[in-house]
């Protein structure tokens, strides 16, 4: 199956050139483009693509504004997106990604990490430039919290805290399948139960609770 990718970015130059490299690759499709956010959520929604690839800095409405309308809490079905930016900044990537990104990359990332960036949305995973990976969650983890992190409905198994480990360090579902050994549905089902029992909307949000509990050791 085709992906069907919508692509927003206020720049002509960078729209056009992020348009080529996508459908030059086998199975992913832009159909559509926009050049502001207010633009971006309207084309996504009439067109419903399976992912959207989002700057974070657009006129009218940003990318993490645009990208809580299409993913944020309480959004019926939501739309996987990526969102790309020029900009390292860790109040950026936190914003997007508790917006409801299941992605998040740097323009100098290269066509490669941006076709898998697409794939993994596509696919339910979610990806994240390695770069900024530890230093944001090892950030998130260090920050003071208006409260205490959230705790499972249920205590987790001890395959799911394994599992919750390799979500953490960015693996998907193919490499924490080869990792641990089990096959690609259980993987899933372990990741779903991982969400459930922890209220989270996507598994970013189950990587940022591991490093907020201290599961994962720098």
């Amino acid at each position: 199956m085709t992906i069907r990718v919508v692509v927003a970015d206020d720049q002509v130059l960078v729209r056009t050139g992020l348009t080529m490299i996508l459908n030059a690759q086998p199975g992913i499709e832009v159909v559509g483009e926009a050049t502001d956010g207010h633009q971006a959520v309207a084309v996504a929604r009439e067109l419903r693509p399976d992912v959207c690839l989002f700057d974070i800095r657009m006129p009218g409405i940003d990318g993490v504004e645009a990208t809580r309308q299409l993913a944020g809490p309480g959004v019926q079905d939501p739309l996987a997106i990526v969102v790309i930016t020029t900009f390292d900044l860790d109040e950026y990537v936190h914003g997007a990604l508790k917006a409801g990104a299941r992605g998040f990359l740097l323009k100098d990332a290269g066509p490669e990490l941006l076709v898998q960036a697409i794939h993994a949305a596509a696919s339910g995973d979610a990806l994240i430039s390695p770069n900024i990976t530890r230093r944001l969650l090892t950030t998130l983890a260090g920050l003071e919290r208006a409260s205490p992190p959230t705790q499972p409905i249920e205590p987790l198994t001890e395959r799911e805290e394994e599992v919750l480990l390799t979500v953490a360090r960015g693996r998907t579902n193919a490499e924490i399948a080869e990792e641990l050994h089990i096959t690609l549905s259980t993987v899933k089902t372990h990741v779903a139960a991982l969400m459930n029992k922890l209220g989270a909307r996507n598994r970013v949000e189950v990587a940022m609770w591991a490093y907020e509990t201290r599961r994962v050791k720098d």
